[in-house]
């Protein structure tokens, strides 16, 4: 897997709130393997931030990979280990509910992949717009998108359950988008700490505004000043172009011709 035509601008931050007594919300930044993840355990529950650990942990132990489709299949592997890991743990305590959110960015070339499980997010900022990219896995969300709630009611939908993670069942659902960016493309991952306090032009202002680890900084102390009820924790990354030979091969994306999904 050939990342030499980029470096990484990337900056990681988490910090437990005011509110809650200890953070378990876990973060990894890998550059040298192309991944970086926010992992959340599941507030209210025993031992989430065990669960969200254990995800770093097991995220960890992924060596450089010959390929991209060799990390993303390190990278899913990695989880369904976590996953069994997790449950395991839970039956040793009595069968208690243990879990933990995930989000994780992947990198490879001119590509990324993103994967997901429950609510903490991953947005992409291009040429000075911010989308959300993941879809929150939250019974509100699911309402949405049958019509029974609006955008605006679902911001303020009381119970809003979480309905995948990781832990919880045997076979774990990671949602996942691929896609090709430019250099000028900045990727966010963050816990829901972070997106109970800060709307996604705040986001988009202040990593445009700042390099990776000023604009987690900036997030954070934002979250913390409107009242930081939880964990919050948030990555910046910034692919930065570093070999001019590699330009043909983002003209040819941004022109709109056919691309090859590098990890099939």
């Amino acid at each position: 897997m050939d990342r030499s035509s980029y470096t990484f601008d990337a900056g990681a931050l988490t910090h437990p709130g005011k509110v809650r007594p200890r953070n378990e919300d876990a973060l990894l930044a890998r550059a040298d393997v192309g991944l970086w993840a926010v992992a959340d355990g599941m507030g209210g529950h025993d031992a989430g931030d065990v669960a969200s650990q254990m995800i770093v942990k097991a995220l960890d132990g992924i060596s450089k990979a010959a390929s991209a489709v060799e990390l993303l299949e390190s990278t899913e592997s990695r989880i369904f280990e976590a996953n069994r890991q997790i449950m395991a743990l839970s039956r040793e305590r009595g069968g208690g509910v243990i879990g933990s959110t995930i989000a994780i960015l992947l990198i490879s070339e001119d590509h990324y992949a993103c994967l997901w499980a429950g609510d903490s997010r991953l947005y992409l900022v291009n040429n000075g717009v911010v989308r959300q990219v993941s879809r929150d896995h939250t019974e509100a969300e699911e309402m949405v998108a049958s019509g029974a709630l609006t955008p605006e009611e679902a911001r303020n939908w009381p119970q809003n359950v979480i309905t995948r993670a990781i832990g919880v069942h045997e076979n774990p659902e990671l949602e996942i988008i691929t896609g090709s960016f430019e250099a000028t493309d900045i990727f966010v991952l963050c816990s829901d700490g972070l997106t109970k306090h800060v709307s996604d032009e705040e986001i988009r202002q202040r990593v445009s505004a700042e390099d990776a680890q000023s604009s987690c900084e900036a997030l954070v102390g934002l979250a913390l000043e409107r009242g930081g009820y939880d964990n919050i924790s948030v990555i910046v990354v910034r692919p930065l172009r570093a070999a001019a030979p590699e330009e043909a091969v983002n003209t040819t994306a941004a022109e709109g011709l056919p691309t090859t999904d590098i990890w099939e």
